[in-house]
């Protein structure tokens, strides 16, 4: 009986002192918290180039789709409660009924609500199809080229989704999701995290996730070699489902006596938003939206880290010619520009390498005097590991062409609006 007495002390002390590191990170994520709100307070204007920032979310699943129990009305209270200016929803293929049809669409609240699709190939290949559209559930399983040629003629957006499992990298799509909530979700060390959540989640639900997440290397090295050679756009996926969790006693009516969800739809909204440029003199609709998202006039943020709407990367022609943002074209030589509402280490990477690096700055510059493709990544390296490696920008690139390429009737590289 003593040894056993024993055996259970020795156990409680071992349990004890391993909650030691755990504890010590709610102390930190509190003193990471503190610090991004002061931060915040140091904001800074930036230049009006004629564009406005609008800030949404891609890749957002309800129970019309299934794989989610979320009702529109989360939804649309998350959104409201976030601010956001459009919510890009991408409903699983349904059997018998157009699901991105029977999901939000049209303005609720502030936010505009666009209704797509998440879809398969035969190859086990994933897309993202916005808008989506009636008897695309015929389409599933068919071969990549041939989804890819309907969702084309249809004027569609094809965003291929998963992209650590995709193959058909020569075809014709319009987008990556270079990185994703859901995937980056799943990289994670599942006892580190759990441990970390029974510590720090319920105060600092979003930081607690954010602090075990990682620079998404392989997906952006897929992006860089395809852009390289074609006009393509990045994203980051949402990929909110609300359905993360566990609760005892419930119904089919979603009551639940007890619950604890770790994916909802504030938090996954607070985490990262994709923002887009729209010219200042257009008002925000559907068709703006989709063609920022076509060109690359667009950026994601982890937001959570800091608001991140103004941060610009672009080139200025002069002689009252318009402002090139990301997604354009301009010639070599061209100066690129970067301004940021926060202090950030600004890296500008050319076909996947980096050639340019600051400290921690407002602004900075480059003369692109070769040709390729220009990308800017922020870091905010004052808030400590991981976030010196994990960035807190990621843009869509600029395009340098030699100057004979321009405007002459040269063919345009494929995707350009």
């Amino acid at each position: 009986m003593r040894t056993f007495k024993r055996i259970l002390l020795v156990a409680g002390c071992l349990l004890l002192v391993a909650q030691i590191p755990f504890a010590v990170n709610l102390y930190r994520t509190a003193r990471l918290a503190s610090e991004i709100e002061e931060m915040n307070r140091s904001r800074s204007s930036v230049p009006d180039l004629g564009f406005k920032d609008y800030k949404g979310v891609i890749h957002v699943h309800s129970f019309v789709g299934g794989h989610s129990t979320g009702t529109f009305d989360e939804l649309i209270r998350a959104a409201n409660e976030n601010g956001l200016d459009f919510v890009v929803m991408t409903e699983h293929v349904a059997n018998e009924f157009d699901s991105s049809a029977k999901t939000l669409n049209e303005k609720h609240g502030r936010a505009i609500w666009i209704g797509g699709n998440e879809t398969t190939t035969s190859g086990g290949e994933k897309f993202l199809v916005i808008e989506g559209f009636d008897e695309l559930n015929k389409l599933r399983f068919v071969s990549t080229d041939e989804l890819l040629s309907e969702i084309g003629g249809r004027e569609k957006l094809a965003f291929v989704t998963y992209p650590e499992s995709f193959k058909s990298w020569d075809s014709d799509f319009d987008g990556i999701e270079v990185f994703s909530l859901h995937t980056n979700a799943k990289g994670m060390n599942p006892f580190l995290f759990l441990m970390d959540a029974v510590w720090s989640f319920r105060t600092y639900p979003e930081l607690t996730m954010a602090r075990h997440f990682r620079r998404p290397s392989e997906n952006l090295a897929r992006f860089d070699k395809v852009a390289e050679s074609r006009k393509v756009s990045l994203f980051g996926g949402n990929d909110a489902h609300s359905n993360i969790g566990f609760h005892l006693f419930g119904d089919d009516a979603n009551n639940k006596l007890f619950e604890i969800k770790y994916d909802r739809y504030g938090t996954i909204f607070r985490l990262m938003r994709t923002h887009i440029l729209i010219p200042e003199h257009e008002e925000l609709s559907r068709e703006a939206i989709l063609a920022a998202l076509r060109s690359g006039r667009s950026f994601l943020g982890l937001d959570i880290l800091g608001d991140s709407s103004g941060f610009v990367f672009y080139s200025e022609a002069g002689n009252g010619a318009p402002v090139a943002s990301a997604g354009s074209d301009v010639a070599r030589g061209s100066v690129l520009q970067v301004v940021s509402p926060l202090p950030a280490r600004i890296v500008i990477l050319k076909d996947g390498t980096k050639i340019f690096e600051s400290e921690a700055v407002r602004s900075a510059e480059f003369e692109a005097k070769e040709t390729g493709t220009y990308r800017v990544e922020a870091y905010l390296d004052s808030l400590g590991a991981p976030f010196d490696e994990m960035p807190w920008v990621i843009t869509n690139p600029i395009y340098v062409r030699n100057p004979s390429a321009l405007n002459t009737g040269v063919p345009k590289p494929t995707n350009q609006n």
